[in-house]
């Protein structure tokens, strides 16, 4: 076993997703939390709370500044985070007389949920076209197969005869709904986090908004108040994941126990057994299964997670670093699974 499948060197070719993955990674990480301080001190120098010549230098360092990765590590064992550190290492960069410039206004929540939002836009526009891949598959699913017969099963047992096309459509139908759910949830999700110290904004006094705003278009965010404390957006994007895997899952179950049966479908390039040649596993099948289980297992999680005390909770926080990055890639690598398992249905029905 390992501690985590999703990027394990064997084990992420089935549960894991390449792509999602890349966005969670440390390099990412911090390029996200570079991005922030870029754009902060740009944003700072438009409305006049730091000099041009500031942003300048401190854009300018920027752009070659590459951290000292032990000392962030080390940092975190102490900090719980690695922005304390990361900001000391930008403003040695920067240099006098500009560097006392670099995080003004900002604390450690700003440029980490930042950061993470900054990243979770690209993983949104990646499951955005990973969900509509597998609808498609679903679709040519019905127009070839639809109008073939099915034994209609409720509770376990055969009930009445049904066309494909039925049992298709609750695989896609869904999958559509999750769609429009991932569109309406990006506009409240995908926004700046930026509060300072206890969310107020205290070093920036009335010209707070206007930075935060453009703070926020610089990053193609959306600009909204402070959310430090105020983890819903997280928490129902979480339930999204439990949602689309979960609706995964179904499809994986359906397609599992059809094999079984080997009667009412025929799939391509199933799994070998060491013990047994003949078989052909429905491994994707049963893979999609133990995602959704794993999903809806770790959203209670993320519901704890919205406990958070008064103006900051560390607690809260670190749940989310422990639960959120899997779910993501659990629900990437369930919709690359689905299509890829929908592309092995060679037949269906009768």
């Amino acid at each position: 076993m390992t501690v985590s499948p999703f990027d394990h060197p064997l084990l992420s070719a089935l549960l894991g997703d390449e792509e999602a993955n890349r966005h969670f990674s440390i390099e990412a990480e911090i390029e996200a939390m570079l991005a922030f301080e870029r754009a902060l001190a740009q944003a700072e120098a438009e409305n006049g709370i730091i000099t041009k010549d500031d942003a300048a230098a401190i854009v300018a360092a920027l752009a070659t500044f590459r951290p000292d990765t032990a000392l962030l590590r080390a940092a975190v064992a102490k900090d719980g985070v690695i922005v304390p550190e990361l900001v000391r290492q930008i403003r040695a960069a920067v240099g006098e007389p500009h560097g006392d410039k670099v995080h003004l206004g900002a604390t450690s929540h700003d440029v980490i949920d930042t950061g993470l939002v900054f990243r979770l836009k690209s993983i949104v526009e990646h499951l955005g076209l990973l969900l509509t891949e597998t609808i498609i598959r679903l679709v040519s699913l019905e127009e070839r197969f639809g109008g073939r017969a099915l034994t209609g099963m409720t509770r376990m047992q055969p009930a009445i005869p049904i066309k494909a096309a039925d049992r298709v459509r609750t695989w896609r139908a869904p999958l559509q709904r999750h769609q429009e759910r991932l569109s309406e949830q990006a506009r409240r999700l995908l926004v700046v986090q930026f509060g300072g110290a206890a969310g107020t904004l205290e070093k920036l006094g009335d010209k707070g908004p206007a930075v935060r705003a453009a703070l926020a278009a610089k990053l193609g965010l959306g600009d909204a108040p402070h959310w430090q404390n105020q983890r819903d957006a997280l928490a129902d994007f979480a339930g999204l994941m439990s949602l689309l895997s979960g609706s995964l899952g179904k499809f994986g179950q359906d397609i599992a126990l059809m094999a079984q049966g080997g009667t009412e479908i025929e799939l391509s390039g199933g799994g070998g057994s060491s013990a047994m040649p003949h078989k052909q596993n429905p491994v994707k099948a049963e893979a999609l299964v133990a995602l959704a289980r794993f999903n809806a297992t770790q959203l209670a999680g993320m519901h704890h997670a919205l406990v958070h005390e008064q103006e900051r909770s560390g607690a809260a926080w670190t749940l989310e670093w422990l639960l959120l990055p899997q779910m993501v890639i659990a629900t990437a690598a369930s919709l690359r699974l689905a299509a890829e398992l929908a592309a092995q249905v060679e037949s269906l029905g009768h």
